[in-house]
């Protein structure tokens, strides 16, 4: 009777089962692996944040397939005023072709509004790839792509990020990994959980591979606001106008929307930048030479034009959305950089395992002795420690051997739930 795309194993994991017995016991856990910012006690200003989606022109219907133009020109102006302060600084590390042309202004009509970034996948996918097409994705990485990939009828084929003192792209196991049936490379960038952006060095070869090949870009940045380079700072100083904060200092690693040497598409949206997954906002934005970037953006209005996924007081309040990133962000980076200096302190003072390089988003990684697989220590760490930690097989790591904290969690929890892993590890 169902889609053979729909075939998963629905039964819950071995963790899962754990975590939900505990509970059931009356436990109280200790949660290491919170991705949901609303509940981590970060300060919203909930006046703003709900004033925001009061707005009488939310009763007009205005059906725009790309959304509304006072959205997508919000958006536009939060990418403009991180390549003025940011990507200017980088540009001798990238390709020329990497590089804004002119004055850089992004134009909003090369953006598409979605009601999540698994939507704007999935509209990338059905434009770029037939049924049975391929996709390079990096491993480890995010596992929500195999089953987006599913429901559009897509194969993934991974390429490996090899760790060497940091994170590298393994450009000689791509060039095995590609076939006449593919159609793009996903990035994620910075990686989730891995922590590590596409370097400056990365964007030539990557660039002649894909030409070389014909494929074009898929790159999600999320977490792109979240570097933990030394001296990124997040604040931003009001103009007093919504949607229009200016950066204070500069994130070296730029946005991929600069690329125009390549067909690029873009994801992002306000779950992580203004740190609100409930408001349902997220974009893609198209870049590229000119006549094959135009041609992508036809198509894709089409597909937009299809759903019309995106509702009117949302779109409305983009702009007084984006604006909330200042703030939340100066919260989140105080944390990341808290928990991440706590697990530091208390992983010198031990020798059985270590912390991988990460250079943004909110989590780090850890290398652990293998004494069992990374689900059977998960599942120990539960039942004996009362501590939530994800295995790293949930993101595809190659071997067992490794462990994912999220720096998010709250730092005396986060300090609690660390010193219990590390006292396990023993």
């Amino acid at each position: 009777m169902f889609s053979e795309r729909t075939s998963w194993r629905l039964a819950q994991n071995r963790f899962t089962q754990a975590v939900e017995e505990a509970r059931a016991r009356g436990a109280k856990l200790l949660d290491l692996t919170a991705s949901n910012p609303t509940r981590v006690g970060l300060r919203y200003d909930s006046s703003a944040i709900l004033g925001a989606l009061c707005s009488e022109r939310a009763l007009d219907y205005d059906p725009q397939a790309k959304g509304l133009l006072s959205a997508r020109e919000a958006v536009a102006r939060y990418y403009n005023q991180q390549r003025v302060s940011g990507e200017r600084s980088v540009a001798s590390n990238v390709s020329a072709g990497a590089i804004p042309d002119k004055d850089g202004a992004m134009d909003p009509e090369r953006i598409v509004l979605t009601a999540s970034t698994s939507e704007g996948y999935s509209y990338v996918f059905r434009l770029l790839c037939n049924a049975g097409d391929e996709l390079l994705v990096p491993k480890p990485s995010y596992p929500l792509f195999e089953f987006l990939a599913d429901l559009q009828d897509v194969k993934l084929v991974p390429y490996p990020l090899i760790y060497d003192h940091g994170w590298q792209m393994d450009f000689h196991s791509m060039e095995k990994a590609v076939t006449a049936r593919t159609r793009g490379v996903v990035l994620v960038h910075p990686n989730n959980p891995t922590g590590s952006y596409v370097h400056g060095e990365e964007w030539a070869p990557l660039n002649h591979f894909c030409h070389a090949h014909g494929l074009a870009l898929i790159v999600d940045e999320v977490f792109l606001d979240y570097g933990l380079d030394a001296g990124y700072a997040v604040e931003l100083r009001s103009t007093g106008r919504p949607g229009e904060g200016v950066p204070t200092s500069s994130n070296r690693h730029p946005s991929f929307t600069a690329n125009q040497d390549l067909l690029t598409f873009t994801l992002s949206g306000l779950s992580k930048i203004s740190a609100l997954p409930q408001m349902k906002v997220a974009w893609v934005v198209t870049s590229g030479p000119e006549e094959i970037a135009s041609a992508a953006m036809a198509r894709l209005e089409v597909i937009a034009d299809t759903y019309l996924s995106m509702n009117a007081p949302i779109q409305w309040a983009v702009p007084a959305l984006l604006e909330q990133r200042g703030d939340i962000q100066a919260q989140l980076m105080k944390r990341v950089r808290a928990n991440l200096a706590e697990l530091d302190r208390q992983l010198a003072a031990q020798n059985s395992c270590e912390r991988l390089c990460v250079e943004g988003g909110w989590y780090a990684v850890l290398r652990v002795p293998v004494t069992r697989s990374d689900e059977e220590l998960a599942i120990e760490l539960v039942r004996e420690k009362s501590v939530m930690v994800h295995p790293g097989h949930f993101y595809d790591f190659p071997s067992d051997g490794y462990l994912v904290l999220s720096l998010i969690a709250p730092e005396a929890e986060f300090a609690e739930g660390a010193g219990r892993v590390l006292n396990h590890l023993r």
